[in-house]
């Protein structure tokens, strides 16, 4: 896929020219727009949306909502913070672009204006990601070059879906970071996820912290995993095996390799338990 100049701002995708121009802008009722079903933003900051909401009031709208035509009216493509700021301060009508775009384009834009107006938290910007590789089937590698991002971006931003639910909200909502998501990552475990993520959040704990806490409990629960290892016995063959050579037999085994110990008390008895061994008669 070719790169389509899309960091460079919205007005590579809408001329500046054909705004000014009265033949490309008109007024709709605003009950008449209805929301992006491809809106990659869940969660609207409410400060930022009562900033907007003033704004509106003293300025007005002056960057038109681009919409595309459906058959209940028209469906907005870029501009849904400003829908809702002009619903909530009473205004009526709203002026809007119509452009024709498909439900790819639609998505593409949305998500781009997000993206440059830094609106997306992580988990909604990786949901997206996911959304235009499950639905689009676009690779990570065009993903990056429409968003203008690198493709180790779009991966590891993916990779954050992987989280455990609690820490995923956390990130979300700011109370964890995204560097402190990354270390997260590394414990397949879920639970130890949360466990770690509340950690962070109660204790203040800084990314470099994280990753040495981290470490400490990989390692020392390493050791522990080892040990338990080496302590694996088969006390029912053993039984078996005292039976039939009439001597204490003790197996141990880590995992990789094991040990067979079998006690004789004089070479007669050595003489008997090869005997046995060897099945000699």
């Amino acid at each position: 896929m070719a790169k389509k100049g899309l960091g460079r701002g919205l007005e590579s995708l809408i001329p500046i020219s054909n705004i000014k121009d009265r033949s490309y802008v008109t007024e709709v009722e605003v009950d008449r727009l209805m929301p992006n079903l491809y809106q990659p933003r869940q969660d609207f900051d409410q400060e930022k949306m009562d900033e907007l909401k003033e704004s509106i009031k003293t300025h007005g709208i002056i960057q038109p909502i681009i919409v595309r035509e459906s058959t209940e009216g028209y469906e907005i493509v870029a501009g849904e913070r400003r829908l809702k700021a002009a619903k909530e301060i009473g205004m009526k009508k709203v002026p809007i672009i119509i452009r024709q775009f498909n439900n790819l384009k639609t998505f593409e834009i949305a998500l781009v204006e997000n993206i440059q107006r830094e609106d997306l938290n992580p988990i909604d910007q990786a949901c997206a990601f996911k959304r235009l590789v499950d639905e689009f089937k676009l690779t990570h590698q065009e993903l990056a070059e429409m968003t203008g991002k690198s493709r180790t971006f779009i991966s590891n931003s993916v990779r954050l879906l992987n989280l455990d639910d609690w820490v995923k909200k956390s990130v979300a909502s700011g109370k964890i970071s995204l560097g402190h998501a990354k270390v997260l990552l590394g414990l397949d475990d879920k639970q130890l996820q949360q466990e770690f993520g509340e950690k962070i959040i109660e204790q203040g704990l800084s990314v470099r912290e994280l990753e040495r806490t981290v470490n400490r409990w990989m390692k020392k629960n390493k050791k522990i995993s080892v040990q338990k290892k080496a302590v694996q016995n088969f006390p029912d063959l053993e039984k078996e095996l005292i039976d039939r050579l009439g001597t204490k037999v003790k197996i141990i085994f880590n995992g990789k390799r094991g040990n067979l110990a079998i006690e004789f008390y004089s070479q007669e008895d050595l003489n008997r338990i090869s005997s046995l061994l060897l099945d000699k008669h």
